[in-house]
């Protein structure tokens, strides 16, 4: 079940992620959602780390391992011999190596994008208009049903302008 607060200003948002916190929510259930990207910290402190970079990474060496393979090994399994000129040219094979690195590399961000995005989206979740019109969403997931209205009553003391909540399958 997921809980979701609007609020008109940072500082009652923030009010409201620490009242939750104080009241024993764990930190990792609990999200803001903004039209405005706040640093991490000024809401919500997340220790979530990135993959991004390496999911980049690691495609771009399969790409260049990729490159190598298809040009290296396209001229060394199909040899034409051109006067004393070598089998496995480098410049060819390193342009097709450089090439097919930026493609996968490319291809690697995108997935790595998505994926920390966490898109495509697992599950309705609440969400209301007004986020994108500036106002601030702190929304906190619960798996019990008694501590779920207690985290309504904290998000509408805190100063939330209404509560929308919804039970996530």
């Amino acid at each position: 079940m997921e809980a979701l607060g609007i609020f008109s200003d940072v500082e009652t948002a923030a009010r409201a992620v620490e009242s939750l916190v104080k009241a024993g929510f764990a930190e990792e259930r609990i999200t803001s959602l903004t039209s405005v990207p706040y640093p991490d910290g000024v809401l919500v402190k997340t220790d979530r780390r990135s993959w991004f970079r390496w999911v980049s990474l690691l495609c771009g060496i399969l790409g260049a391992v990729t490159g190598f393979l298809l040009a290296a090994g396209t001229s060394w399994v199909y040899p034409v011999q051109t006067g004393d000129k070598p089998i496995i040219s480098p410049y060819p094979t390193g342009i097709i190596t450089y090439e097919l690195t930026m493609l996968f590399a490319i291809i690697g961000a995108m997935v790595g994008m998505f994926l920390e995005m966490r898109l495509p989206p697992r599950g309705e979740r609440p969400y209301d208009p007004a986020i994108s019109e500036g106002y601030i969403g702190i929304s906190v997931s619960v798996p019990e049903e008694e501590r779920f209205a207690r985290a309504e009553e904290i998000l509408r003391e805190a100063g939330a302008l209404r509560v929308i909540s919804e039970a996530t399958p």
